[in-house]
């Protein structure tokens, strides 16, 4: 089969698209022919080694993917040759055409839902609704910002925001990017590449404030956020595109605020049936249309490179995928 592999941590262009042998499933184990690949941000970390998790070389990038059971191992319970599924292999092992997986990390996903639509779920709308719903309690009436709106897990908070009742504020770097948040929802817009985030924000806010800050790029626009953030307000810490800030901790002092970080991949470890019953809910509102997720570009394998090196040079609006 063909896979990417990365025999040196770098850049994307020096990953390498080469034949392996085609996995065979073991005990408790699956093959699954891969459909479809989320590419993320940590994607492009983890190939560089700026991750927190660490992978060994030589390893194929590429942490969920969505497909079709094609080998079935012993005591494989519950799964069936032919099966639509979700799997994640750890972060690693999704850009190829076949995944080697324990069913233990395997969901099956509804005819109702495509295989696109299912993909990244748990790192976008997962990240997002986990943020939002189990770290900031958000509730009906709050204002939201959400910085990097227009990227998979920004979209996601806007889309999430809106049905749970908040007045979701986006921030992006561009007009392109701004115009795509309020096609999905947003009820206003700041351009921080030109707009002051805190005098824009207490403007849009009528002087009140941010009630929940999600920052999923960080650098110098976390503190100009936390700026305008309300008494008692909760400011969660998602990513970093734009670097690790470092912020003046009399800031949560003189707000009363929370600094709450949001780590899902380690809350799955601890408690892998929430992993489940989080991914049924999510795809229970994708299959009613509550939810509808964004494809905005599509990439082959052989591609992968171009959309690694899209995503860091942050040219990617939503959410990308490789179709083997």
């Amino acid at each position: 089969m063909k896979a990417v592999v990365c025999r040196q941590f770098g850049p994307p262009e020096e990953l390498v698209i080469i034949e392996v042998d085609n996995p065979i499933a073991g005990e408790g184990q699956l093959v699954i022919d891969v459909k479809a690949a989320a590419v993320t941000f940590p994607d492009t970390l983890i190939i560089q080694n700026k991750y927190q998790y660490k992978a060994d070389l030589p390893f194929t990038p590429g942490g969920e993917i969505t497909g079709v059971v094609s080998q079935v191992g012993s005591n494989a319970q519950g799964f069936s040759v032919g099966d639509r599924v979700k799997a994640s292999a750890g972060q690693v092992g999704g850009f190829a055409e076949q995944l080697l997986v324990s069913t233990t990390s395997v969901s099956k996903i509804p005819n109702t839902v495509s295989f696109a639509q299912s993909l990244g779920v748990l790192y976008t709308y997962g990240t997002a609704y986990y943020a939002l719903k189990y770290r900031a309690n958000i509730k009906q009436g709050d204002n939201l910002l959400v910085l990097g709106a227009a990227g998979g897990v920004g979209l996601a908070a806007i889309e999430l925001g809106k049905l749970e009742g908040a007045r979701v504020i986006a921030a992006a770097s561009n007009r392109e990017k701004l115009a795509m948040c309020q096609s999905r929802g947003a009820d206003a817009v700041i351009n921080y590449s030109i707009d002051n985030i805190k005098e824009r924000g207490m403007e849009l806010t009528n002087g009140q404030g941010f009630d929940v800050i999600m920052d999923c790029v960080g650098g110098d626009y976390a503190e100009a956020a936390l700026r305008a953030i309300t008494w008692n307000g909760c400011f969660l810490v998602v990513g970093f595109t734009a670097g690790i800030p470092v912020i003046p901790l009399n800031l949560a002092l003189l707000k009363s605020c929370h600094i709450t970080g949001v780590f899902l991949g380690r809350e799955f470890e601890r408690s892998p049936e929430f992993k489940q019953s989080l991914f049924s809910e999510l795809i229970s509102y994708i299959s009613s249309g509550k939810l509808q997720p964004l494809i905005s570009k599509r990439y082959s394998l052989d591609e992968v490179q171009l959309a690694l090196k899209d995503m860091l040079e942050r040219k990617v609006i939503g959410r990308v995928i490789i179709e083997p």
